[in-house]
């Protein structure tokens, strides 16, 4: 968990009289996440979730504030940020900038079974094509780029096996991305981020998707693969339960069904999806930051899980 910004109840008090959402009446910091700080905002109105936003800037975020609004009207099940009278989607809070949304219901599925990952599949393919038409643009900004500026950086902390291992990957990921079938790769705005604890469910049904935060423009492929690759394994080694993995894709192609050069780069796109949450995990583990209640995600998960996507590359029937 994670608290960077303190927020008392009179500051989130400002905020939601700004808003027009009631009086506050309790506030209580949000388990899981190590981006942003997030609060739980009961009012005489409801609960909403309160983020104020670490790393990513003003300018940065209309993109993701804009995109789950845009995905709520066309009927994705996405919390879409409170506006006040004016249309103004975007606050200050404490010197940060701050957003409030609705507070979905029901609870994250960590341990999703073959109905969870049919639902999740579905909902994601939804999501992709009603993205299509969203108007505003912005490169995910923990995507290759990121990746080829990060892993020089976390070099120096992991033995040299790993080393040699996190290089040689890379260079595999540069010269996918230059190819001409990943040229060929549908794209648009992709959640980027859409692991078990950013789902909820009542029961079997899947009742909204959140945290958008890492959101951005990219391969379809690749936010598939981010998915696969979280709620589609043993999280003890890694290795893919083929029929999570089977409900999940048929799911995901009764609504967009995959393309050829989809299908042919399905296993570089696990890979890659791999990494990116590799990098990142060493990135927060030995470059924290101070926050209260962090708890830094182990990295050598997701190096499991690399591994694994590299020994047993995923086979379409």
């Amino acid at each position: 968990m994670a608290v960077y910004t303190e927020v008392s109840p009179q500051e989130a008090q400002g905020l939601m009289d700004q808003l027009h959402l009631g009086s506050v009446t309790a506030l209580q910091g949000i388990q899981g996440g190590i981006e942003n700080t997030n609060y739980f905002v009961t009012t005489s109105q409801g609960t909403f979730v309160l983020t104020l936003f670490e790393r990513l800037t003003q300018e940065q975020l209309p993109f993701y504030l804009h995109l789950t609004r845009h995905l709520a009207s066309k009927g994705i099940p996405v919390p879409a940020p409170k506006q006040d009278s004016q249309g103004q989607l975007l606050f200050t809070l404490k010197g940060k900038p701050a957003a409030v949304v609705d507070k979905l219901e029901g609870s994250s599925q960590l341990a999703p079974q073959v109905p969870h990952c049919a639902q999740l599949g579905q909902a994601l393919a939804r999501m992709h094509m009603a993205g299509q038409d969203f108007e505003m643009s912005q490169p995910n900004l923990r995507g290759l780029a990121w990746w080829n500026e990060t892993v020089p950086v976390v070099l120096g902390y992991i033995p040299a096996t790993l080393q040699t291992l996190l290089q040689v990957e890379l260079a595999h990921q540069n010269a996918v991305a230059s190819s001409s079938a990943y040229a060929q790769l549908p794209c648009g705005p992709v959640h980027a981020d859409l692991f078990r604890d950013n789902a909820m469910f009542v029961g079997e049904r899947l009742s909204g998707v959140f945290d958008f935060y890492f959101a951005g423009v990219d391969t379809w492929l690749f936010d598939l693969s981010v998915v696969i690759n979280d709620w589609c394994i043993d999280l003890a080694t890694g290795q893919l339960d083929e029929a999570r993995l089977a409900a999940l894709l048929e799911s995901y192609q009764s609504v967009r069904p995959l393309t050829q050069h989809e299908r042919a780069l399905l296993p570089d796109m696990l890979r890659a999806a791999a990494l990116r949450f590799w990098i990142s995990r060493l990135w927060d583990f030995y470059l924290p930051r101070e926050a209260s209640m962090l708890l830094p995600h182990d990295p050598t998960h997701f190096e499991r899980v690399l591994k694994a996507r590299i020994a047993k590359p995923v086979q379409l029937r």
